[in-house]
């Protein structure tokens, strides 16, 4: 049995610039500033005595051939890594593993890919997990999804990753310090919001009317480096302020990305005291990232009800890997 770990992530600014629509038209392509964090979605991969393929999620499939598979994300996996049958997949997630966004179906994508390509003993570095992750989701399964989710995942840790006109994506890391990376974890929180959405129709929008929106995208790209500055200097207060006015950018792009529920929890945030928030992913549900002291945590817990998970936004340095391995292998 294999078993990988891959983590969700926080976009901090210039989510949506990772969209070819926008990086594919502006001269200097996308950028994203986002932060692998430690919760996860593990894969399990072992081989069957037999032949079937059999494949647990939110469903169970028991199929006896790989055409007949219908989770498209496990089928083209298996087809890319030459996995054809005789195998059993299994997908757990810390956060449920669709509508929250955090790039979780991205991180499935690239756990299923490292587990597979392991068992069938062809492993792939990060890069090649992240672009292959890229390719089935995109040119494959025509998801109207960016890249950065993808790479986010495979190579974990805090990034700015370019989106090039061309096409190809760069990977510079911050440099943090050890005391940056425990304020952000007390200082930083992500707050449930109840709702869970599919992000395919908010993008499919957004992908439409970019033509229409390039300015508040350049705007977001900016931001982007702007904030990766004031987090590598333990600015917080001016990264909470980044959130806020990324935020409010990206809540006018297109229609579906906020409502009246979320704008009220966003306001409820802030009269907590926290200096910024910013709804993470496309949009219509998730979680929103805020900035605030610790006391701001204390006072968002007795504020929010049960149904408003808080969590804190603890850093994976390691990107997907496999956790187990008992060196059993396929075929």
């Amino acid at each position: 049995m294999l078993i990988s770990r891959t983590p969700v992530r926080a976009s901090f600014c210039g989510g949506g610039t990772d969209l070819a629509a926008f990086y594919e038209q502006s001269p200097h392509g996308g950028a994203v500033t986002s932060m692998a964090m430690a919760r996860y979605l593990y894969v399990t991969v072992n081989p069957r005595f037999d032949e079937q393929i059999r494949v647990s999620y939110s469903n169970m499939e028991l199929v006896n051939s790989l055409d007949e598979v219908q989770h498209g994300l496990v089928r083209e996996a298996m087809k890319s890594t030459g996995v054809t049958h005789g195998v059993e997949i299994t997908t757990i997630a810390d956060i449920p593993s669709r509508g929250t966004g955090l790039g979780s179906s991205s991180a499935v994508t690239v756990g299923l890919l490292n587990a597979l390509s392991t068992l069938v003993g062809r492993p792939m570095n990060p890069v090649e997990l992240a672009e292959e992750a890229c390719r089935i989701e995109i040119d494959v399964l025509g998801q109207p999804i960016g890249k950065q989710d993808q790479f986010a995942a495979a190579v974990g840790g805090a990034n700015t990753i370019g989106f090039l006109p061309d096409g190809s994506v760069s990977i510079d890391p911050l440099e943090l310090s050890e005391s940056i990376v425990n304020r952000i974890e007390s200082e930083f929180t992500l707050i449930f919001t109840g709702m869970t959405r599919s992000a395919s129709s908010v993008l499919s929008a957004q992908k439409e009317k970019t033509g229409d929106r390039m300015t508040e995208l350049e705007h977001l790209r900016e931001q982007a480096f702007e904030v990766r500055g004031a987090i590598e200097r333990g600015d917080f207060e001016a990264v909470g302020g980044l959130l806020e006015a990324s935020w409010q950018i990206k809540r006018t792009l297109v229609e579906g990305i906020t409502g009246d529920n979320l704008d009220a929890l966003h306001d409820r945030i802030l009269s907590c005291g926290a200096s910024g928030a910013k709804l993470l992913g496309a949009g219509g549900g998730g979680f929103f990232l805020a900035h605030g002291e610790s006391r701001v945590r204390e006072a968002l817990r007795q504020e929010l009800d049960a149904n408003h998970r808080i969590l804190p936004l603890i850093l994976d340095k390691q990107g997907s890997v496999i956790i187990h391995d008992d060196g059993k292998r396929w075929g």
